[in-house]
Protein backbone atom coordinates (compact mmCIF):
# COMPACT_ATOMS: atom_id res chain seq x y z
CA UNK A 1 0.00 0.00 0.00
CA UNK A 2 2.84 2.40 0.86
CA UNK A 3 4.51 1.69 -2.49
CA UNK A 4 1.33 2.76 -4.27
CA UNK A 5 1.33 6.08 -2.40
CA UNK A 6 4.96 6.71 -3.44
CA UNK A 7 4.08 5.78 -7.03
CA UNK A 8 1.15 8.22 -7.12
CA UNK A 9 3.33 10.94 -5.55
CA UNK A 10 5.99 10.36 -8.21
CA UNK A 11 3.50 10.61 -11.05
CA UNK A 12 1.91 13.76 -9.60
CA UNK A 13 5.32 15.40 -9.12
CA UNK A 14 6.31 14.54 -12.70
CA UNK A 15 3.04 16.02 -13.97
CA UNK A 16 3.56 19.17 -11.90
CA UNK A 17 7.02 19.53 -13.48
CA UNK A 18 5.30 20.25 -16.78
CA UNK A 19 4.00 23.48 -15.26
CA UNK A 20 7.32 24.71 -13.90
CA UNK A 21 10.01 23.43 -16.26
CA UNK A 22 12.92 23.92 -13.86
CA UNK A 23 13.64 20.18 -13.37
CA UNK A 24 13.33 20.36 -9.56
CA UNK A 25 9.99 18.60 -9.24
CA UNK A 26 11.18 16.04 -11.78
CA UNK A 27 14.07 15.14 -9.48
CA UNK A 28 11.64 14.76 -6.56
CA UNK A 29 9.47 12.57 -8.80
CA UNK A 30 12.52 10.40 -9.48
CA UNK A 31 13.09 10.10 -5.75
CA UNK A 32 9.46 9.14 -5.17
CA UNK A 33 9.52 6.55 -7.95
CA UNK A 34 12.76 5.05 -6.64
CA UNK A 35 11.20 4.92 -3.18
CA UNK A 36 8.11 3.22 -4.61
CA UNK A 37 10.35 0.55 -6.10
CA UNK A 38 12.29 0.16 -2.84
CA UNK A 39 9.08 0.01 -0.83
CA UNK A 40 7.61 -2.55 -3.18
CA UNK A 41 10.65 -4.85 -2.89
CA UNK A 42 11.17 -4.50 0.86
CA UNK A 43 8.76 -4.24 3.72
CA UNK A 44 10.71 -1.52 5.52
CA UNK A 45 9.25 1.05 7.89
CA UNK A 46 7.92 4.33 6.57
CA UNK A 47 10.82 6.28 8.08
CA UNK A 48 13.24 4.13 6.03
CA UNK A 49 11.23 4.99 2.91
CA UNK A 50 11.52 8.67 3.83
CA UNK A 51 15.30 8.35 4.12
CA UNK A 52 15.49 6.59 0.72
CA UNK A 53 13.35 9.35 -0.80
CA UNK A 54 15.56 12.07 0.70
CA UNK A 55 18.85 10.47 -0.35
CA UNK A 56 17.75 9.73 -3.92
CA UNK A 57 16.12 13.15 -4.35
CA UNK A 58 19.18 15.03 -3.07
CA UNK A 59 21.43 12.94 -5.30
CA UNK A 60 19.27 13.71 -8.33
CA UNK A 61 19.00 17.43 -7.51
CA UNK A 62 22.76 17.79 -7.01
CA UNK A 63 23.93 15.33 -9.65
CA UNK A 64 21.48 15.21 -12.54
CA UNK A 65 19.65 18.55 -12.43
CA UNK A 66 22.71 20.73 -13.21
CA UNK A 67 23.41 18.66 -16.33
CA UNK A 68 19.80 18.94 -17.46
CA UNK A 69 19.81 22.70 -16.90
CA UNK A 70 22.98 23.13 -18.95
CA UNK A 71 21.55 21.02 -21.74
CA UNK A 72 17.97 22.26 -21.96
CA UNK A 73 17.66 25.60 -20.14
CA UNK A 74 19.96 27.56 -22.48
CA UNK A 75 18.10 29.86 -24.87
CA UNK A 76 18.38 28.99 -28.56
CA UNK A 77 21.08 30.76 -30.54
CA UNK A 78 19.66 33.76 -32.41
CA UNK A 79 21.85 35.05 -35.22
CA UNK A 80 22.39 38.81 -35.18
CA UNK A 81 24.03 41.43 -37.36
CA UNK A 82 25.67 39.97 -40.48
CA UNK A 83 25.00 36.39 -39.39
CA UNK A 84 21.24 37.04 -39.64
CA UNK A 85 21.34 38.16 -43.29
CA UNK A 86 21.82 34.89 -45.24
CA UNK A 87 18.45 33.63 -46.42
CA UNK A 88 16.85 37.08 -46.61
CA UNK A 89 15.45 38.61 -49.78
CA UNK A 90 17.14 41.62 -51.42
CA UNK A 91 16.14 43.91 -54.28
CA UNK A 92 18.67 44.52 -57.06
CA UNK A 93 19.25 48.29 -57.47
CA UNK A 94 22.12 48.20 -59.97
CA UNK A 95 22.88 45.28 -62.27
CA UNK A 96 24.59 42.51 -60.31
CA UNK A 97 27.36 40.85 -62.29
CA UNK A 98 30.65 39.16 -61.45
CA UNK A 99 32.49 42.37 -60.45
CA UNK A 100 29.78 44.95 -59.73
CA UNK A 101 26.29 45.41 -58.42
CA UNK A 102 24.17 46.83 -55.62
CA UNK A 103 21.22 45.43 -53.72
CA UNK A 104 18.89 46.81 -51.06
CA UNK A 105 18.91 44.47 -48.08
CA UNK A 106 16.97 45.25 -44.88
CA UNK A 107 16.88 48.94 -45.77
CA UNK A 108 20.62 49.18 -46.43
CA UNK A 109 22.43 49.27 -49.76
CA UNK A 110 25.04 46.54 -50.15
CA UNK A 111 27.53 45.78 -52.87
CA UNK A 112 26.68 42.43 -54.36
CA UNK A 113 27.90 39.69 -56.65
CA UNK A 114 26.12 36.59 -57.90
CA UNK A 115 26.75 33.18 -56.41
CA UNK A 116 27.34 31.87 -59.94
CA UNK A 117 29.82 34.23 -61.61
CA UNK A 118 28.23 33.62 -65.03
CA UNK A 119 24.82 35.01 -63.97
CA UNK A 120 23.70 38.63 -64.28
CA UNK A 121 20.68 40.05 -62.42
CA UNK A 122 18.98 43.19 -63.81
CA UNK A 123 17.62 46.00 -61.58
CA UNK A 124 14.27 45.19 -59.99
CA UNK A 125 15.03 41.49 -59.56
CA UNK A 126 14.44 39.94 -56.16
CA UNK A 127 17.33 37.75 -55.06
CA UNK A 128 18.20 35.69 -52.00
CA UNK A 129 21.30 36.42 -49.96
CA UNK A 130 23.34 33.23 -49.78
CA UNK A 131 26.24 34.56 -47.68
CA UNK A 132 28.07 37.72 -46.74
CA UNK A 133 31.65 37.92 -47.94
CA UNK A 134 33.24 40.88 -46.17
CA UNK A 135 31.09 43.85 -47.21
CA UNK A 136 29.63 42.08 -50.25
CA UNK A 137 26.39 40.17 -50.35
CA UNK A 138 26.62 37.01 -52.42
CA UNK A 139 23.17 36.59 -53.98
CA UNK A 140 21.26 34.04 -56.02
CA UNK A 141 18.02 34.37 -57.93
CA UNK A 142 17.05 30.74 -57.39
CA UNK A 143 15.37 28.26 -59.67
Amino acid sequence: MVALIWLVAGVLLAAAEALTGDFFLLMLAGGALATAGFSGITDAAVWVDAIVFAVVSVALVLGVRPMLLRRFAAPPHTPTNVAALPGKQALVLEEVAEHAGRVKLDGDVWTARPLDATEVYPPGTTVTVMKIDGATAVVWKGP
